[in-house]
């Protein structure tokens, strides 16, 4: 009786343990809930009209480049401006020693009088010979002579005004002036040495304002744009003015416009490549001869584009895709083919028309073949950069 007994109690207890158990239980445990689908941001792709650039690295050089050196020999006397300065057309840089071309030039207005004067007695013994052959007291060889010798005193006298004028002309060299403007180089004579005319190099002046962009181009490059010149739908920077923007080392973005100025007439056999140019305005001489800089080109005629932010897009291995909304809120698979990088969009060349819903934001939150929460948002014109 008494094992029976405890048999009946221990039954009695483990149903009541059961009991409690089962009334402790949470009522949503029995059926749990599943979360909410993530939310995510779309939008349709931003369409629009653009062009395509190049870009190309290049230096600058300037338009003129002078040498200067003197045009007669002599001491140099003085030297009239500071090292590295601009200076403008017509300013005076040197001043050679005077006195030796002074006196030459004394010497040959010297020379013109006394040709003058030479030149007028011959032309007095001239009308004297007429009289007196006109009388037959003088033979006719005599006054042949006489014509003879005015003829010879009229060139003696445009000798020596010659003469005058190239020594003038070589008082005039010992002033050097600057023959353009732009930025002067250092001094490369002292005060007090020998110049020779000619040869001794005194300094070097370079034009600021505007200046020259080079830069190279390939083979590919240079027939794209011979197609689309004869296509009509860009023309050839041989012909055109293209238009160009730049960028300095230390700058976003490309700050600087300018325009396409010349191409090479041949493309380099060695290197595959033809040389361009482009012309900048230069005002505050930012732009130095020799500086290097980024420069982007005209590549191609206006067509419509597929833009969509670099966050719409993902990378599977090799490929780039994005998700487009489909039935049921749920994002497809669609991979794309990228084209140049605007500002924070990216062009699409293949894989979108413009007119589907992609996901903009969000995309780490997406899973294949789940639904998700879609948001309405925009993608900004304003962030694509020209």
């Amino acid at each position: 009786m008494r094992v029976t007994g405890s048999r009946g109690f221990g039954a009695a207890v483990l149903a009541s343990l059961l009991v409690l158990s089962a009334c402790g239980e949470e009522p949503g445990q029995a059926n749990a809930v599943l979360p909410p689908p993530p939310s995510v941001l779309v939008a349709k792709p931003l369409v629009q009209e653009i062009v395509d650039w190049d870009s190309y690295t290049g230096r600058f050089e300037a338009i003129d480049e002078v040498e200067v050196r003197s045009r007669v020999s002599g001491y140099l006397q003085s030297i009239d401006f500071d090292d590295g300065q601009i200076v403008q057309k017509g300013d005076l840089l040197f001043v050679i020693d005077q006195r030796p071309f002074l006196i030459a030039v004394e010497r040959a207005a010297a020379n013109v009088k006394e040709a003058e004067a030479t030149l007028a007695l011959a032309r007095t013994e001239l009308a004297r010979a007429r009289q007196l052959l006109d009388r037959g007291n003088i033979s006719q060889s005599t006054y042949d002579t006489r014509i003879q010798e005015r003829a010879a005193a009229e060139a003696a006298i445009a000798i020596a005004k010659t003469e005058l004028d190239s020594a003038n002309l070589d008082l005039t060299y010992t002033q050097i002036e600057t023959p353009i403007s732009g930025r002067i180089s250092r001094r490369l004579v002292s005060e007090g040495n020998l110049v020779q005319s000619d040869q001794t190099l005194l300094t070097t002046i370079l034009s600021t304002s505007p200046i020259y962009f080079y830069f190279e181009t390939n083979e590919a490059a240079l027939l794209r744009y011979t197609r689309l010149d004869a296509e009509g739908r860009r023309p050839s920077s041989r012909d055109a003015a293209n238009p160009v923007q730049l960028q300095l080392s230390d700058e976003e973005g490309y700050p600087h416009s300018g325009k396409m100025d010349f191409v090479e007439n041949r493309v380099d056999s060695a290197s595959g490549t033809i040389t361009g140019r482009a012309v900048f305005d230069n005002p505050d001489g930012l732009f130095t001869p020799g500086l290097f800089g980024r420069l982007r080109l005209l590549g191609s005629a206006p067509y419509r584009a597929v833009l969509v932010p670099e966050a719409a897009i993902g990378t599977d291995q090799s490929y780039k895709f994005v998700y487009v909304m489909g039935e049921g809120n749920v994002p497809a698979y669609r991979r794309v083919v990228l084209g140049e990088r605007r500002g924070d969009l990216r062009v699409i060349l293949e894989g979108l028309n413009g007119d589907e819903q992609i996901i903009i934001e969000g995309l780490l939150r997406v899973r294949p073949g789940s639904p998700v929460t879609p948001k309405e948002g925009t993608i900004e014109p304003e962030s694509l950069a020209q």
